[in-house]
């Protein structure tokens, strides 16, 4: 199969799911800052979107209102039919099982071995579970990510693709449906970006998950990508897939793929 079949499959794929997460009207401001304005967009289920957009533009600030850390000032978010800026914190907390998040810095607990590091939230979520069910959640979540050998290592013993890995590894413990992505391959080298990149992807084949990514790596937006939103001026400025934008005549999009 080509490359260009294989991206129209599964752009074809990812547009024919239900809507996990619909953004409508969101706006947000800080004082005299307007970060996102009258932003909307629809997340389908079993696709991975990219949000594209520089420095300051907005993305972080839109993750943290998807996910209830920052209540928008306009507009609704409705994630896996609820509405986020009216849900209470139990309701927020339940909620948030289903989103897993990987943090651009990892987040990964330095006085905790990889094993510890995984308990965590099952811990954290009042996951009624025996050890043995718990112990055989941890080893499944570190086949996934090819990584059983390091249960028993600290974090520091390991590279910084492996700690990637492992924060994937405790961020798909809870077998969340939707991931948020911040910047998944930030700091590794371009061969380990890759790698990850493609891990991204059997994830998304595996458990039919949806995704939101954060990426300024072209690479991994190319690799990952059913769809790319292009956040410009607060607004959702572009919609595509890959090709569509690199070939844009408009300059502001153009820009990303230069």
């Amino acid at each position: 199969m080509s490359t260009q079949t294989a991206t129209v499959e599964k752009n074809a794929s990812a547009a024919n799911g239900d809507t996990v997460i619909s953004i409508q009207h969101l706006s947000k401001s800080f004082g005299e800052n307007h970060v996102l304005r009258d932003f909307s967009f629809d997340l389908k289920q079993g696709e991975n979107a990219v949000v594209l957009g520089k420095s300051g533009s907005g993305k972080s600030v839109l993750i943290k209102c998807i996910i209830g850390l920052l209540n928008p000032d306009k507009g609704s978010i409705n994630v896996l039919g609820q509405n986020v800026p009216e849900l209470n914190q139990e309701e927020l907390d339940r909620m948030r099982v289903k989103v897993g998040f990987l943090f651009q810095s990892n987040a990964l607990y330095d006085s905790m071995t990889v094993r510890e590091n995984l308990e965590f939230p099952l811990r954290r979520h009042w996951m009624k579970s025996t050890l043995d069910d718990v112990d055989g959640m941890v080893m499944e979540a570190l086949e996934n990510v090819g990584l059983s050998h390091t249960v028993d290592m600290m974090p520091a013993e390991l590279s910084g693709g492996m700690r990637k890995r492992i924060a994937l590894a405790r961020t798909l413990i809870l077998k969340p449906e939707i991931i948020l992505y911040d910047e998944p391959t930030t700091g590794l080298d371009p061969i380990t970006g890759k790698e990850i990149s493609n891990l991204m992807l059997d994830v998304q084949k595996k458990y039919n998950t949806s995704a939101i990514v954060i990426s300024h790596d072209m690479n991994c937006v190319k690799i990952v990508a059913n769809r790319i939103v292009v956040l410009i001026d607060g607004t959702c400025y572009a919609v595509g897939n890959y090709d569509e934008l690199k070939n844009s005549n408009d300059k502001k999009v153009k820009q990303f793929f230069e």
